[in-house]
């Protein structure tokens, strides 16, 4: 009787209990920060960047955007659709947790400057593919969006044997279709009086 107790209040727990991490386990699920997406363009599509190499022009821009981050990278503007493609069967594949990788390689600027006086180290052109992390944002009509721009220093490729990173069959069950087994028990826990 103790023990059907015990199974009855952690199965309440299981049910009850949220996820505490900010991150989803698969591309293309529910996010829990709705304005990913628009940061992820104010921080690597913003308008006026220059459009060259020379490590002034980047301070100054680096300057007045903010120099809180180390490591900056800049996607053309005009390649924003597909980037916004990475997210989705015919531009991207899935890569790894919530991540997917360009089916092909984009062309960016890398900007590594020292926190607090905006001092530039380097100001690189990068021809890579993206990794970038998808999410559904509610309010954007079911679109699959990236939030985060993830490096991809051994310059990563896509795996041919992976799905694309909107295919239905890529979803990973969220947490409350992975417990809904505990519901039953639940129910017949109340019935019979646990």
């Amino acid at each position: 009787m103790a023990a059907l107790g015990l199974v009855f209040s952690f199965c309440i727990w299981l049910l009850l209990s949220r996820r505490s991490s900010a991150k989803n386990d698969a591309p293309c699920q529910l996010s829990k920060w709705n304005n990913g997406y628009d940061t992820f363009v104010k921080r690597h599509l913003p308008s006026g960047t220059p459009g060259s190499l020379d490590q002034n022009d980047w301070e100054r821009f680096i300057r007045n955007k903010g120099c809180n981050r180390p490591t900056q990278s800049f996607l053309r503007t005009s390649d924003l659709e597909r980037v916004r493609d990475v997210c989705t069967s015919r531009g991207g594949k899935v890569y790894k947790g919530n991540l997917c990788i360009s089916r092909r390689p984009f062309t960016f600027v890398t900007v590594r400057s020292e926190v607090g006086t905006c001092g530039i180290k380097s100001v690189r052109e990068e021809t890579k593919h993206l990794i970038l992390a998808c999410e559904l944002l509610s309010g954007q009509q079911d679109q699959c969006l990236p939030v985060h721009f993830e490096g991809n220093p051994e310059d990563a490729q896509p795996d041919n044997n992976a799905r694309g990173c909107r295919d239905p069959q890529n979803h990973a069950p969220g947490p409350e279709t992975t417990r809904l087994w505990l519901l039953p028990l639940l129910v017949l826990a109340v019935i019979y009086g646990y």
